[in-house]
């Protein structure tokens, strides 16, 4: 019996980094030179570290 191919629905869109955190930022600086180079592994891959980076609840004023 042939395996079903797994469907995985259209792709995420990109994530935007959180204003004032550093490692988020670095990784936006990051994926735009890969971007530049057509690096479209790196690309996804911070896309995925920014979409997975911890942060809190976001502040209610």
């Amino acid at each position: 019996m042939t395996p079903r191919p797994t469907y995985t629905g259209l792709p995420l869109p990109e994530p935007a980094p959180v204003h004032d955190c550093a490692e988020c930022q670095a990784l936006a600086r990051q994926r735009e030179a890969a971007r530049r180079q057509r690096d479209h592994t790196t690309v996804v891959d911070c896309n995925v570290k920014i979409r997975r980076h911890p942060h809190g609840p976001p502040d209610e004023d």
